[in-house]
């Protein structure tokens, strides 16, 4: 891992704020562990309420001079930095894997949506179109255009430590806007190889200050952008409760947030779907980043007729899987972040139990060689109903709740019947069935799949979800236009002044 941190620009003690290349923080230290073994990586000075001032000054002069450039230009510099992550792929990948504990080939794959969405960005600097409109007055010509809003605050969480800002800043630097990334305190090594991976773009290009920003602190450098006037824009990835905080702060000044919180995601296994690829998908889903994805699948939803056989192909996927150090690719799952989130597992699975719930998939805390660091625990499945109160809530660990349906609606019921919307899917290869389910008497979440699981989306498709997943869009599609102000313009070319909707206004 030393060679890995070296490449990156890592040091054992890391100033955790930057105005592009200008290094610098007065704060108290954070220091990073590793869930893989429990080992110190290194560490890195937090940001004081003065260091954030001289953040946003900076950034403040930076977007004056950004938002000149022209986007095809700007483009220019976010294809050089989708390069460099190509060059330096492998060792992002295996930081985020060591920092956050996901498997090697989900940090490599977190790193490919990285580059991924600067392709995409690039093609989308030279297509920012607004449209015509046809006046309702002679002579004049009416039409609308998009202009860079200004500074983005983005805050990430730590289970996709790099991701989540590349989809925000890769989008909004095309759009003529500068960020200012407020990190997870629990993977703050991730931020700063990405801050210095974006340097030397901006070094070999002469690029001002202030373009690209770190903060790294607590959840106080968070509300330092929530409730800053001069941040139009606040994107923030995180649990709901952090949400409903952040949006009212932000309301409060008529700013505006781009909210992606919690899922409670579940897939829908019909009679007629193919076993093979449910199961994979309903396992993979569950299991993936140790159950710490918002997209992870919490719930399956099965049709009575088909879930003893369901139940017993799942136990027997999961006393397969290989629980271990995440850098070995032997390995299915890795470890929870941390030991708070340990405890977490350990009270749903209490709850669930306390609530009627059988375990049938019996999971626990792994100990001795190996599994030092204490984050290790078995995926663990248990049949439920929907209506428990845990099963209501995201349980952010490997826990996966089971139970019946009789017919379509009443799963489509029970798929809608949670607080959150993320996301959905259904296993069947019925074609009236998938219809329905996506019709708009189905899924009420933002995203719903059709014989694939829950996780994995593309930066293609724009990324959210609604009610207490907050209704924000992220990465692809037309997600491009909350980084963006509207105007409407209006222009008259003739020699009278004629007044909307036929309005007489006559003066000597």
């Amino acid at each position: 891992m030393d060679k890995v941190l070296k490449a990156l620009g890592i040091k054992e003690i890391n100033d955790g704020c930057a105005t592009g290349q200008n290094w610098f923080s007065n704060g108290e230290i954070i220091e990073s562990y590793s869930p893989v073994d429990g080992k110190l990586i290194a560490k890195v000075k937090s940001a004081t309420e003065a260091d954030y001032q001289k953040i946003i000054q900076t950034a403040s002069s930076a977007f004056k001079e950004w938002r000149n450039i022209p986007a095809p230009k700007r483009g220019e510099y976010v294809r050089q930095f989708g390069e460099k992550l190509r060059i330096k792929k492998q060792e992002l990948g295996q930081l985020v894997s060591y920092e956050m504990g996901k498997s090697l080939q989900e940090g490599l794959g977190e790193v490919q949506e990285m580059i991924d969405i600067c392709d995409f960005a690039v093609g989308l600097s030279r297509q920012l179109h607004g449209l015509t409109m046809h006046s309702e007055r002679s002579q004049h010509r009416m039409y609308e255009q998009w202009h860079p809003i200004g500074i983005v605050g983005i805050i990430s969480a730590f289970n996709f430590p790099v991701a989540v800002w590349a989809w925000n800043t890769a989008l909004a630097l095309v759009c003529g806007d500068v960020c200012v990334w407020k990190p997870s305190e629990k993977t703050p090594l991730c931020s700063v190889a990405c801050q210095n991976i974006w340097n030397e773009v901006a070094k070999e290009n002469n690029l001002p200050e202030g373009i690209c920003n770190l903060l790294n602190g607590n959840y106080k450098a968070g509300e330092f952008l929530s409730a800053d006037v001069r941040v139009p824009l606040v994107s923030a990835t995180g649990s709901t409760r952090m949400g409903k905080l952040l949006g009212t702060k932000v309301a409060e000044r008529f700013g505006k947030s781009l909210l992606e919180l919690g899922g409670n995601n579940s897939i829908i296994i019909s009679p007629e779907a193919d076993l093979d690829v449910a199961i994979l998908a309903g396992v993979f889903g569950a299991v993936g980043t140790a159950g710490q994805r918002c997209t992870t699948t919490r719930r399956l939803i099965i049709h009575e007729s088909i879930y003893e056989k369901v139940k017993e192909r799942l136990v027997k996927a999961y006393a397969q899987l290989k629980i271990g150090n995440p850098l070995d690719e032997k390995n299915h799952v890795g470890p929870l972040i941390d030991k708070d989130a340990v405890k977490n597992y350990l009270t749903a699975i209490e709850n669930v139990i306390a609530e009627g719930g059988k375990i049938i998939a019996v999971g626990g805390v792994l100990e001795g060689n190996g599994y030092e660091s204490g984050c290790y625990v078995k995926p663990s499945i248990a049949e439920a109903k929907n209506e428990f109160k845990i099963v209501q809530h995201e349980t952010f660990a490997p826990v996966l709740y089971i139970m019946k349906y009789k017919t379509l609606d009443e799963a489509i019921e029970m798929q809608n019947g949670v607080p959150q919307g993320l996301s959905s899917s259904i296993m069947t290869l019925n074609l009236r069935e998938a219809e329905q389910f996506l019709s708009s008497s189905g899924s009420d979440c933002g995203i719903a799949n059709v014989n694939i699981g829950t996780s994995g989306a593309e930066i293609g498709g724009a990324f959210g979800g609604e009610k207490e997943t907050g209704g924000g869009r992220e990465s692809g599609s037309d997600a491009w236009k909350v980084y963006m102000r509207r105007q409407t313009n209006t222009i008259n070319y003739g020699t009278k002044l004629p007044l909307a909707q036929g309005i007489k206004f006559d003066i000597n």
